[in-house]
């Protein structure tokens, strides 16, 4: 059975429940399976040795998304090769893909929880309610080690954005 955390998170003021472990700086970051596409799936091994900004939203669809994936993908251009920025959500990887063409992002790579759920459980970040992740920022050493996390109170509001930066450029 999956754990319930009774961490205060809410969506428009609603309590929502997560589920998975509270991860935390000076953890070893879980691995995952995402789908890149409906027939390419990755895990966090395909992206060894490099420094991952995972920038996890509930859905591309929406505005706070937008902006959030907008922003990465300018940083991304900032922090040059050694940096992996990776945004995952429960959309379906054509709706991914097609956001992408249509915002012109071309630094960060969406990744697609839609499966199983199994980067929001594994996370800590799944949102029982929606069957959504949690908006929330990882960054990841190039030895997988949590350097910085971030998970929302209310999932309708922005990330620090300057501190998720800020950590992944104490790393290069």
């Amino acid at each position: 059975m999956s754990q319930e955390r009774n961490q205060a998170a809410t969506f428009k003021g609603n309590p929502i429940t997560l589920i998975g472990p509270e991860l935390q700086a000076g953890d070893q970051a879980p691995d995952f399976q995402l789908s890149k596409s409906l027939v390419e799936t990755v895990s966090l091994k395909d992206y060894a040795g490099k420094i991952k900004l995972i920038s996890v939203v509930p859905s591309i669809d929406t505005g706070v998304c937008d902006a959030q994936t907008r922003r990465f993908n300018e940083e991304a251009a900032k922090l040059g090769e050694q940096v992996q920025v990776l945004t995952v959500s429960a959309d379906l990887p054509f709706a991914q893909a097609r956001w992408c063409g249509a915002a012109g992002i071309d630094r960060v790579v969406l990744l697609s929880d839609y499966k199983d759920n199994s980067f929001g459980k594994a996370y800590g970040v799944l949102i029982k309610e929606f069957a959504l992740d949690m908006r929330s920022i990882f960054v990841l050493d190039a030895s997988d080690k949590i350097i910085y996390v971030e998970v929302l109170k209310e999932m309708t509001e922005h990330p620090d954005y300057e501190a998720a930066v800020a950590a992944v450029r104490e790393l290069l």
